[in-house]
């Protein structure tokens, strides 16, 4: 079996290529529902900078079909208008990558904190899908330990900043002192909160807050001093803003050009400065082409990130260092749990042979007693164990432990589609079926590490 990671990011596709393939919350829950179509486990990590989806599949090239089929399924956009933009990285790199992102280390902001939480957030509604199972739950489990111990053993998050803060210095980069400016943050979930807290820290006393939700608006702007408003009052708090911070979750454009071009009409010579950090976008890209108005989404942030990359580059020498540890140690829980199947098959025919071969002696020797029929049966199981523990200990703990799987079932005899409960393709039923067709398991399949 492999272990696949498919998807795209900052580094790899634009701000319009990802806010296309972003798994909003309304996508997230029926995509998840319908993963299993076409993988054995998986999981979807998607935020601002990437969507991506960690699968378990029978096999290689038919798994990377799957789940670039899924990915284009759940958004309704075809594979080959996204397939550009796509990585692919399978066993331990794939395990590299993860544990690469739940430490900050593949963020726009080296080290940023949200990711931990995105990532054990994707855990968790993998989990609660019936998608993680076996292997993708050891996977992001460890890589939530990962993350924690980059933070905490190391100092990749340090005097770290996030995306909200680096909108914040931009802002400040236009305006100076953004003490007499007044701040608009349209959108009171995490990073709308965040983004809120920043400008406070750095001297935005006069703070609006606009969202969907009033209730929100009104928690967030109580908590920071500030005003909130109503979302049908957009227009007016656009005309008193300065500074607009933009971060919803709708997958259509809360703020178009004819809106602020209104607005700039009532305000000459007052420049609007708008920071679009949602994805999808959530501003028009034609109000970015209007007079006076200014506009940065997600990839015009790189550049101050790409200098907080050069600052924090030692620190995250030490992260990678500890990650090559924390792969190994995947490596050898995966390499232990493909050659399980060969443990079992080997286990059972060797007590089926012990079971047959202590019943025929005891038939020959009626006349021992029950305590004497329990001393032969345990130095038959005695004598078994101890014949065995070398070589599945071996098994386990060799680099060759695959090999030794195929060696020791053909040497041995065993069936070489035996599996324990809960495990190989038997455990999970068809593999890499597409969407809608009859599902066919590949005969590489049948056994881990196919």
């Amino acid at each position: 079996m492999h272990l696949l990671v498919v998807g795209l990011s900052h580094k790899t596709a634009p701000v319009e290529v990802r806010e296309r393939l972003a798994f909003t919350p309304a996508i997230l829950g029926p995509a998840l529902a319908r993963l299993r179509r076409y993988v054995l486990e998986g999981a979807v990590l998607s935020t601002c900078n990437r969507a991506e989806v960690y699968a378990l599949v029978g096999h290689r090239s038919t798994g990377e079909d799957s789940v670039r089929r899924f990915i284009g399924d759940a958004h309704g956009v075809p594979t080959e208008q996204f397939a550009p933009y796509v990585y692919v990285r399978s066993q331990n790199d794939a395990v590299r990558h993860l544990f690469h992102v739940a430490s900050g280390l593949d963020s726009m902001v080296l080290g940023e904190p949200q990711i931990l939480g995105q990532v054990r957030e994707a855990h968790e509604r993998a989990a609660q899908a019936g998608t993680a199972q076996r292997v993708v739950e050891q996977l992001f489990r460890q890589a939530v330990t990962v993350g924690k111990r980059a933070r905490t053993q190391t100092g990749i998050a340090r005097r770290t900043v996030s995306v909200s803060h680096v909108a914040v210095m931009l802002a400040r980069q236009i305006f100076g002192d953004l003490g007499p400016r007044t701040a608009l943050i349209v959108g009171a979930g995490e990073m709308g909160a965040q983004t809120a807290r920043a400008l406070t820290q750095h001297g935005v006393t006069s703070l609006l807050v606009a969202n969907r939700t009033p209730a929100r608006s009104r928690r967030l702007s109580a908590a920071l001093g500030g005003e909130w408003l109503p979302f049908e009052r957009l227009d007016e708090a656009l005309a008193r803003a300065d500074v607009v911070v933009v971060s919803t979750s709708a997958r259509e454009r809360v703020i178009d050009a004819e809106q602020v071009r209104h607005v700039m009409g009532g305000r000459p010579g007052r420049p609007l400065f708008i920071i679009d950090i949602g994805l999808p976008r959530n501003v028009a890209s034609e109000v970015g082409d209007l007079v006076d108005v200014y506009v940065y989404d997600l990839d015009d942030l790189q550049a101050i990130c790409d200098a907080n990359l050069r600052e924090r580059a030692q620190e995250a020498e030490k992260v990678r260092r500890l990650i090559d540890d924390e792969v190994e140690k995947f490596a050898r829980w995966w390499q232990a749990l493909e050659v399980v199947p060969t443990i079992g098959a080997l286990r059972a025919q060797a007590e089926g042979i012990r079971a047959a071969e202590v019943q025929r002696a005891l038939a020959k020797l009626g006349h021992l007693s029950e305590r004497d029929r329990r001393v032969v049966q345990a130095l038959s199981g005695a004598i078994v164990n101890k014949l065995l523990h070398t070589p599945i200990t071996r098994l386990k703990e060799h680099d060759e432990g695959r090999l030794y799987s195929v060696v020791l079932r053909e040497l041995f005899g065993l069936a070489t589609d035996a599996a324990e409960p809960g495990w190989g393709a038997a455990a999970y039923g068809p593999v890499d079926a597409p969407e809608g067709a009859p599902a066919e398991r590949p005969p590489s399949a049948a056994r881990p590490g196919a």
